[in-house]
């Protein structure tokens, strides 16, 4: 979203989203909020493949807070999606991770 898809390139103006900020669940989150193991998903060999070739990528590596996110994400082989958050109650996301995130500015 931040640099568009290599595969639409040549349009890839009017597909970007340059000041995009990434709010939602991050690799560092998982033992942050004490994300329980049954909610995270292992990687597979393709998830960390991707990881690894994310991690040469320009606009990533412009970005120190994104590499140590995909560092943290390619060394664990972990990742989770934010509904796992709802293990922690059913308005959790919306009445306790949004509003904290919001308040301490917690988005990269």
């Amino acid at each position: 979203y931040m640099s568009g898809s290599k595969n639409m390139s040549y349009d890839s103006a009017s597909l970007t989203t340059p000041d995009i900020k990434w709010l939602g669940l991050r690799p560092s989150d998982l033992n942050k909020y004490d994300l329980p193991d049954q909610c995270r998903l292992s990687m597979t060999e393709n998830d960390i493949k991707t990881g690894k070739e994310l991690l040469q990528e320009a606009f990533i590596m412009k970005n120190p807070q994104w590499m140590k996110e995909l560092q943290i994400m390619v060394k664990t082989k972990q990742k989770a999606e934010i509904q796992a958050l709802s293990s922690f109650g059913f308005q959790y996301i919306t009445e306790e991770y949004l509003p904290r995130k919001l308040r301490e500015g917690d988005w990269i």
